[in-house]
């Protein structure tokens, strides 16, 4: 699993698998304003994304470390 962190936008992505191409995403469920789920041609759980991740997250600085 990796986890991409972006300060200037306060949003982070966790990678459920190693690599997302382009076109791979076929389906995104809204879980609520800041959290979205992607999902493959399989329903297979490619990626969460997580918007105002500061406030969402707990530990957001852990993910600016590992994002570094």
């Amino acid at each position: 699993m990796k986890t991409e962190y972006d300060k200037d936008v306060d949003a982070a992505y966790i990678y459920t698998v190693d690599k997302i191409g382009k076109g791979d995403v076929k389906k995104t469920i809204r879980l609520d304003d800041n959290i979205s789920l992607d999902f493959d041609k399989n329903n297979k759980l490619l990626g969460i994304e997580i918007l105002k991740a500061s406030k969402t997250l707990p530990r957001v600085k852990d993910l600016q470390r590992v994002a570094a």
